[in-house]
């Protein structure tokens, strides 16, 4: 039997590398699940591989695949942002009630992410310079926020947004070339945060300040400011998620977002990034929130209750967390 080659044994190697350094990273495991999950669903069921509920589970996911950017950047910056279900209904209101008094869409849908974008720049200033922590800032602007919406609506539901109405609806509920709208603001958003993370300043600079703080202060990083760009931009895409799902629904009440805090922080730790910090991608988000949805979509195909959709996004968030946790202390050995 003939010897390999050595350019055989190069590849094998380089080949053995590659598939090694693509399973170490817990967005591929994540994603083969997702994977698996949609091919015994479409075994298991007649409906899951339809055209319409595919369509659906896609524009369902956009809405907490966009947050989960964001909330991914938060995190990986050593941070948590509680208030971003709140700061959807915010954006989704401010949209909703200038557009319903007369309001064309090109003043609307930018008061709406200005006004979202304010929330993140608040929660910041108080986080990077009053020195307080991430978890009771943005769990008490949870709560102004929503009362801010509720304010500005007089808790009343919305459903009348003037003569540029169609063209709202168009945005959260249609689609383009078959696919959802919300989806199509999803991949051009990874692919604009993607390039950030990898290429820019503020994404190496991002990632060294959760790595560690006083060391990324030592090397002359702007730890503050950055802070306040990293809560600005999670709520940047909170604010756009909130003027797509009022698109979606056809009207808005003070409920919108509620609980959606939970759904996106799971989405970005099962897609890979560190509560540590220092650890995150946009691909890993977008991964995670499309296992959420097809879980939550399974049980109702399936016949069981969604009161268990809690329990499943609840559970894959303490085995991220293991197997991150697993993986570091193998990697220190």
């Amino acid at each position: 039997m003939p010897s390999p080659s050595l350019s055989e044994v190069i590849d094998h190697s380089e080949y053995r590398g590659v598939l090694g350094r693509l399973t170490s990273h817990q967005t591929f495991w994540v994603f083969m699940a997702a994977l698996l999950a949609c091919l015994a669903l479409t075994l298991l069921t007649d409906t899951f591989a339809t055209e319409r509920n595919l369509f659906n589970v896609s524009r369902n996911f956009a809405f907490v695949g966009i947050i989960a950017i964001g909330m991914t950047a938060v995190i990986a910056s050593g941070g948590i942002d509680l208030s971003v279900g709140s700061t959807v209904v915010l954006s989704a209101m401010v949209v909703a009630v200038l557009m319903s008094g007369g309001m064309p869409i090109w003043i609307g849908i930018p008061a709406a992410l200005l006004a979202a974008v304010l929330v993140g720049a608040a929660n910041g200033v108080l986080i990077a310079y009053a020195g307080m922590p991430p978890f009771v800032v943005t769990l008490g602007s949870l709560s102004v926020i929503r009362s801010l919406a509720m304010v500005l609506s007089d808790n009343k539901m919305i459903y009348e947004f003037g003569p540029d109405s169609a063209v709202l609806l168009g945005l959260g509920g249609g689609s383009t070339l078959g696919l959802p709208n919300p989806l199509i603001v999803l991949a051009v958003l990874a692919g604009v945060t993607g390039f950030l993370f990898k290429w820019t300043r503020w994404g190496q600079h991002l990632f060294a300040l959760g790595g560690n703080e006083q060391a990324a202060k030592l090397t002359g990083i702007a730890v503050r400011p950055l802070k306040v760009s990293v809560y600005m931009f999670s709520a940047f895409t909170a604010g756009i998620t909130g003027v797509l799902e009022v698109g979606w629904l056809g009207g808005v009440t003070t409920n919108l977002g509620q609980a959606m805090e939970l759904s996106v922080i799971a989405a970005a730790v099962i897609g890979g990034a560190n509560l540590a910090g220092g650890v995150g991608t946009a691909f890993g988000a977008i991964v995670g929130a499309l296992l959420i949805e097809v879980i939550r979509n399974s049980l109702i195909l399936l016949g069981i209750s969604t009161f268990w959709q809690g329990a499943f996004v609840g559970s894959f968030i303490i085995i991220a967390v293991a197997f991150d946790r697993f993986r570091s202390a193998r990697s220190s050995d």
